[in-house]
């Protein structure tokens, strides 16, 4: 397998556990647990790439401060290679503070370095050699979006195919532009509510249908409802695997990872979202996104025991 190219945000995630209700102003509530972990829907992607065996090469930015340090220091722990992350002195490392409970997560983000990242940072150079280029958090990547069709059409002309996940958009207004970049994406991974929110229904399958008419393979990511794509004009639904789940911060990030791992080795739809199901399921096993990240025979694993 040749070399994945990720670039997007980076930060750092401070998890906060058992959160039963969101805290109000002017009152105080207690966690079940705390962790810091890699955090970032881009690293949490290229680390369980990498935990898959993948080869990845990683760009971003962050301060030149303790949170950039570990990031970086993760990254390349795990094999990834980092020579284009950029540190920047007068920028701080993003930050995300997730209130989590097993069934779903509500974040806070102090975004940092993480709008900062722009194509100018992804020269021809960096694209050389590489098979596949995955963007995430395109809402949080403001400096990015102004140079995504540049981008698209260099790493496609280098011979890459692309996936973009667009991440939830903070000012609600899901902008157009990234409807235009979906014809230069080859896999598109939204869950169900920015599917939504970008095809402007309240059905799901409408939603997915709206944007595979764009050009790219949708998949739509929903949560214990499982996952739907289209095969030609058919609907493949993929029901969500049932594990022992303790926080499910980045368990989207992890199904990218588990897709694209499937998909890049040319396996069939339904493999592959099968893949991803699995990847995404049993990263909830632990805090964090990347702790209980599952390499290809814990993957194997589970499909094998849940045909």
């Amino acid at each position: 397998m040749s070399t994945i190219v990720v670039a997007g945000e980076m930060n750092v995630d401070l998890i906060l556990t058992g959160i039963d209700a969101l805290p109000a102003f002017g009152t105080e509530m207690l966690a079940g647990g705390a962790s810091q972990v890699p955090g970032s829907s881009s690293m949490i992607c290229a680390l369980g790439l990498a935990k898959l065996g993948d080869t990845v090469r990683f760009v971003g930015r962050v301060g030149d401060d303790e949170r950039g340090r570990f990031c970086v220091a993760a990254l390349r722990d795990a094999g990834i290679e980092t020579d284009a992350v950029i540190t920047d002195g007068a920028q701080a490392t993003g930050l995300t503070v997730a209130l989590s409970c097993a069934t779903d997560r509500a974040l806070v983000t102090f975004p940092g370095a993480i709008a900062d990242l722009g194509g100018a940072d992804l020269p021809d150079t960096l694209l050389r050699g590489a098979a596949h280029l995955h963007i995430s958090s395109y809402f949080l990547q403001r400096n990015l979006q102004a140079g995504i069709i540049d981008l698209l059409v260099r790493a496609r002309a280098a011979g890459l195919t692309v996936s973009l996940d667009p991440g939830f958009d903070p000012e609600g207004t899901w902008d157009a532009g990234l409807l235009a970049a979906l014809r230069l994406v080859d896999v598109f991974l939204p869950n169900a509510v920015e599917a939504c929110a970008l095809a402007h229904t309240d059905d799901v399958e409408a939603a997915l249908c709206t944007l595979a008419a764009i050009g790219p393979t949708v998949i739509v990511k929903h949560g214990r409802e499982g996952c739907l794509a289209l095969d030609g004009e058919r609907v493949v639904r993929v029901p969500a695997f049932t594990v022992a789940a303790v926080d499910t911060t980045g368990a989207g990030d992890n199904f990218n990872a588990g897709f694209l791992y499937a998909w890049l080795r040319s396996q069939p739809l339904a493999h592959c979202l099968r893949w991803a199901a699995a990847c995404g399921a049993l990263s909830t096993r632990a805090l964090g996104g990347t702790p209980a990240q599952a390499g290809v025979a814990e993957v194997r694993a589970l499909l094998e025991a849940c045909p």
